[in-house]
């Protein structure tokens, strides 16, 4: 977009164009292409935007669920949020359920770590955060205006239900969430929380969805997929319309709980030596490209088979193996 300004700049000026400047010259109509999506995600951005500004402006507090399906621009309104409160000299917390989610944050950690949860929130009928009202994390929960926690999918439902009743304690306000106001984000449709030997009835009643605060949570939608818009494969943007079908089982035909992926989704392989080859194809030859393995990855269940999976394709580098060891 900036080359197309100059170049817009340049004609007005002599008449001459990228080209003759000796600077490549910008696709336009990929250039029009984006201007209208950027036109149509303001209309989901601004509103989720504006409607937490609005809050925090009169002090309205409660609880907010940003539902974002991947690629909708979650993390850009989060990061647009957080820089605005911040902006203002008040203090905003970016929390997130996996460390990885919350590397993506401007000051991003861990709710377990912020909130000093219990790890096995699962196994206990009564939980609470270990946080004295006289140290230093309650402080600044007291000072706290935002939190925002990022995946919160992922967490089980007493860990919202905990620091709910944390907030009230520090802070000494009956308010909920202490009257901070927290925005949840995520996507039920992706990953809800992992319960060791469960079964569904107990993995359901571990979502947020079966908290005793969702039905006072406020929900807030992103619908524009900003990744398969911008992408210029008609089959990107087919998989992600299909991928949201998935998630929200919407015409998908099922047979005893089961269900059928669309013509086109993907390829089925015979075992787990076809997957490797498929995915790592020609291995040998380009191990050290680093932009074409950070293409490709084998996802699965469970972390044996992740184990295994990665020790079968490391034994295909060629030369001898190091392990280094970290330590604090």
């Amino acid at each position: 977009m900036a080359l197309i300004y100059i170049e817009d700049k340049a004609l007005n000026v002599n008449g001459r164009n990228l080209l003759d400047l000796g600077l490549p010259r910008e696709n336009r109509n990929i250039d029009l292409r984006q201007r209208n999506i950027v036109q149509e995600r303001s209309y989901d951005i601004v509103e989720a935007f504006t409607t937490i500004m609005d809050n925090l402006e009169n002090n309205s507090g409660g609880i907010f669920y940003l539902d974002a399906p991947g690629g909708t621009g979650k993390t850009f309104v989060i990061k647009l949020i957080l820089a605005k409160v911040r902006q203002s000299w008040k203090i905003a917390i970016a929390v997130a359920s996996s460390g990885i989610a919350a590397t993506l944050l401007p000051g991003g950690r861990t709710a377990h770590s912020v909130f000093r949860l219990p790890l096995d929130l699962a196994q206990r009928s009564q939980a609470s955060c270990t946080i004295s009202k006289n140290s230093g994390k309650a402080k600044l929960l007291r000072e706290t205006t935002l939190i925002v926690w990022d995946e919160c999918t992922m967490a089980h439902a007493k860990a919202l239900e905990t620091v709910d009743i944390t907030l009230k304690d520090v802070r000494d306000s009956n308010r909920l969430m202490g009257g901070i106001l927290v925005l949840l984000a995520g996507d039920f449709r992706q990953t809800i929380p992992v319960i060791r030997r469960s079964t569904p009835a107990d993995e359901l009643r571990a979502s947020l969805k079966s908290s005793s605060l969702w039905p006072l949570v406020k929900t807030l939608k992103l619908k524009l997929n900003m990744r398969a818009q911008l992408a210029s494969e008609e089959d990107t943007s087919r998989f992600a319309v299909q991928l949201l079908q998935l998630g929200e089982r919407k015409n998908l035909p099922m047979i005893d709980g089961l269900i059928t992926f669309p013509p086109g989704f993907c390829q089925i392989v015979r075992n787990v030596s076809d997957l490797k080859a498929r995915v790592f194809e020609n291995l040998q030859d380009n191990f050290a490209n680093h932009e074409w393995l950070c293409e490709r990855a084998i996802l699965a269940p469970k972390n044996d088979m992740v184990d295994s999976v990665n020790f079968e394709i490391l034994q295909s580098f060629p030369g001898l193996a190091y392990t280094y060891k970290s330590f604090d």
